[in-house]
């Protein structure tokens, strides 16, 4: 009688019972055997750093371009920054007879609501091939207080690395809203600054490099909860934040350097609707960043505000851009959607008014584009125009004030 190689049941007490060469093997085994080659798989992690085929800087910025409109400079610094550490992560099995150690360059991204650091920080992650994890710092406070610990940090990394340890020590880490975190005044006061200075000096360890003890599901620490040990000299930490008012720290800066002719020459030359390109480490400690982790963010980047001519490009050269989505999703009800010329210039021009930056673009979107959402999968119709009349119209209809809270 047949039965299965493996497990040796027979053929009447399997569904399936599949035939080799030499013998059988039944349904559950095949099971069981597929469930251990994923495990294998997930052990040897997907991150591979041996395996990966290292992209240039420039091919790296040739990828960010394709979804990032503008904002340049930015991208230059993010490509080599990434470059550096893949190699950086090389040569770790490089057998170096010089023996000189790359030390990691940690990144500070300054630019205003909207101007696009979280979108190069995802578009960034699509592809790697080591982990890779955004953070938010408006939640993190000082041990023992209300809020998330640092260490909460490296258990989002562990998290997207399966948990292979190996992987997350060679990780990215995006800490969004660093500015967030930043001291609440010059001025020592007698009560603690836990979401602020607090939290500055608790991420210091981090960003140079240290083995910090990670709970594994997060939350807070407790004597008996198993730790995972985790080196953070590997990882790259890439902060980015507004600095919303940092631009008059920048101004008085550049004001008080004005000695002389020559000098006042120079004042002349000063860009004053784009002060953020002048921007220096002085200007961050100023803001309130403590000169301690000044120090271990050695490169300093800003994102331009956008104006008007790259809010139209955003609306729609990007692979995703947001009218290519619209399409995208009418064309899945097949319906063909268009838009005039004029109400995308319309689209900008509101985005310009409320300050909203490129986030914007996606909250006027909505509230024209409401209704016509609601109506269109139900009716016949297979083609539709949006025109400026309904676009006004629709936006009008808007709780104004709503839009620009957002």
């Amino acid at each position: 009688m047949d039965k299965c190689s493996f497990c040796g049941r027979d053929k009447k007490d399997t569904n399936l019972l599949i035939a080799g060469l030499s013998g059988h093997i039944c349904d559950r085994c095949i099971e069981q055997a597929h469930e251990i080659v994923q495990e294998e798989l997930r052990k040897k992690g997907e991150f591979d750093v041996n395996q990966i085929e290292l992209l240039k800087p420039i091919e790296i910025k040739e990828f960010l371009d394709q979804y990032v409109i503008g904002q340049e400079e930015a991208k230059k610094y993010l490509s080599v920054a990434v470059y550096n550490h893949y190699k950086r992560l090389m040569q770790e099995n490089l057998k170096d007879e010089e023996e000189i150690e790359i030390e990691k360059s940690n990144i500070v991204l300054v630019g205003e609501t909207g101007t696009g650091k979280t979108l190069l920080a995802r578009t960034i992650a699509k592809m790697l091939h080591v982990p890779f994890t955004i953070v938010d710092a408006t939640v993190l406070t000082e041990a023992g207080y209300v809020g998330e610990d640092i260490e909460s940090i490296l258990t989002r990394l562990l998290q997207v690395a399966d948990y292979n340890i190996e992987a997350a020590e060679k990780g990215i880490v995006f800490i969004d809203e660093i500015d967030k975190i930043a001291r609440k005044g010059d001025n020592p006061s007698i009560t603690r600054d836990v979401s602020g200075e607090g939290v500055q000096q608790g991420l210091l360890k981090l960003l140079e490099g240290s083995i910090i003890n990670v709970p594994p599901q997060g939350g807070r620490k407790h004597p008996d909860q198993k730790m995972i040990p985790v080196n953070t000299k590997n990882i790259l930490f890439i902060c980015g934040g507004a600095f919303d008012g940092i631009e008059r720290k920048i101004g008085q800066r550049l004001n008080t350097q004005v000695v002389g002719y020559a000098a006042s020459r120079e004042k002349n030359q000063i860009d004053r609707n784009n002060l953020l390109q002048y921007i220096a480490p002085q200007d961050l400690k100023a803001f309130g960043l403590i000169p301690e982790i000044i120090g271990r963010i050695p490169v300093l980047t800003y994102l331009n505000p956008l104006h008007k001519e790259a809010l139209r490009k955003i609306l729609t050269e990007p692979k995703n851009a947001i009218i290519k989505q619209y399409k995208k999703l009418f064309k899945m009800d097949g319906i063909d959607l268009h838009f005039e010329n004029d109400v995308l210039d319309f689209i900008v021009e509101k985005a310009i008014e409320f300050k909203l930056g490129a986030r914007g673009l996606r909250s006027i979107c909505e509230a024209i584009m409401m209704d016509v959402m609601f109506d269109m999968p139900s009716k016949k119709d297979k083609e539709i125009t949006i025109t400026l009349e309904y676009a006004k119209e629709k936006l009008g209809k808007t709780n104004i004030q709503r839009l620009k809270a957002a």
